[in-house]
């Protein structure tokens, strides 16, 4: 199978008119009123720095145009990764994190006096309350939320919504500044009440060694197959000087029993193949999985699988021609008419900022 463009790249989310005209790490969702909303953090200066905002936009034409995105998370700290999870007759939950005013102060911006005397700004005591992987409730379709929850938990395109109705959140342990943190720091599989925003822990899955020792693991994305199987793609990442050493790619792990017990995690991309995965089933029994490739040329790169992920076909570019490897994060749905909407975020080069972008296409033999 090989994948077919359906026109070029087409920018979703962006703020030309202001200096706060970045935007990144997006997810696509059909709500449950047939929408697409896409979220992103918005309205930043860099990559990291104190101004995000978890924003959406939604689309009523199957994202042929879009409304400006409207900010749903935004606290006194850095808004990051925006998840969406649609659910029951007209829910929705919008997930973020922030870092820790120390952690943004540490990272260089354009304007350094800018950055700092908003930072200046925010008391200990502000800090403390907004601190942490975060997600607000709608019940309406994300016309109107509930308050800001709290999550010991975190990922990139948020909780999953299984065929019993009941929701999944697999994530990793927040970190304060992206550190690794010993015994606390895993992925698990969490149980999240919409009722009162409680999250409570199910599972763990194993840790990732490999001769260089441990190998940060986070940012996972899962589904559930029509066996109940749970599916869970995973970045394993290890930034060295060491060339063999390094590794950003995805590994994969299964659940038989909800979420309780993992299966030992096994790599499905070389050591720098790519990362982080978006999963989607698509209604015919095919599996694609997206991820960013950060390698030169830099792409959004596509694997599938038609036996429920036992094997991948991987490497497949969707999108390339990028400047920079500040890029990924990319995310599917399918279309009413069966063809593909993937999400994503680029830069051009490092003299643009980032954007949203999306590029429709379909699986052909």
């Amino acid at each position: 199978m090989k994948i077919k463009k359906i026109g070029e790249p087409q920018v979703i989310m962006s703020n030309p008119a202001g200096i706060h005209n970045y935007f990144a790490w997006p997810t696509v969702a059909r709500l449950k009123n047939g929408r697409i909303a896409v979220g992103a953090s918005g309205f930043r200066l860099a990559h990291i720095c104190p101004f995000g905002k978890g924003v959406i936009a939604i689309s009523e034409n199957e994202g042929k145009t879009y409304t400006p995105p409207m900010p749903v998370i935004d606290t006194v700290l850095d808004d990051r990764d925006v998840g969406l999870c649609p659910f029951g007759e007209s829910g929705l939950i919008v997930t973020s994190f922030n870092n820790t005013v120390a952690f943004q102060r540490s990272k260089n911006l354009m304007d350094e006096n800018y950055k700092n005397a908003y930072l200046d700004l925010v008391p200990p005591e502000a800090e403390q309350a907004a601190l942490g992987a975060t997600f607000r409730i709608s019940l309406d379709n994300g016309v109107t939320f509930g308050p800001i929850y709290r999550s010991p938990t975190t990922s990139p395109h948020g909780p999953m919504e299984l065929k019993d109705g009941s929701i999944l959140w697999i994530g990793r342990t927040h970190s304060k500044d992206d550190s690794d943190q010993g015994e606390t720091d895993f992925v698990g599989a969490y149980r999240l009440n919409p009722n009162n925003g409680e999250v409570s822990l199910l599972g763990r899955i194993p840790p990732i060694e490999d001769e260089y020792g441990h190998i940060l693991s986070c940012e996972p994305h899962t589904i559930e197959l029509p066996d109940g199987t749970l599916l869970c793609h995973i970045r394993v990442n290890r930034y060295t000087n060491q060339e063999n050493a390094r590794v950003f790619t995805v590994y994969q792990s299964r659940s038989k029993d909800g979420g309780k017990t993992w299966e030992q995690p096994y790599p499905l991309l070389p050591r720098l193949g790519g990362s982080p995965a978006h999963i989607l089933r698509l209604e015919n029994g095919t599996l694609i999985s997206v991820y960013g490739y950060r390698e030169k040329p830099c792409a959004i790169r596509m694997m599938y699988s038609q036996d429920n992920g036992e094997t991948w076909d991987t490497g497949h570019i969707l999108v390339e021609g990028y400047g920079t490897d500040d890029l990924g994060y990319p995310s599917t749905i399918e279309l009413k008419d069966h063809t593909l909407l993937t999400v994503y975020y680029a830069r051009q080069n490092r003299e643009t900022p980032a954007m949203i972008y999306q590029q429709k296409w379909k699986l052909e033999d």
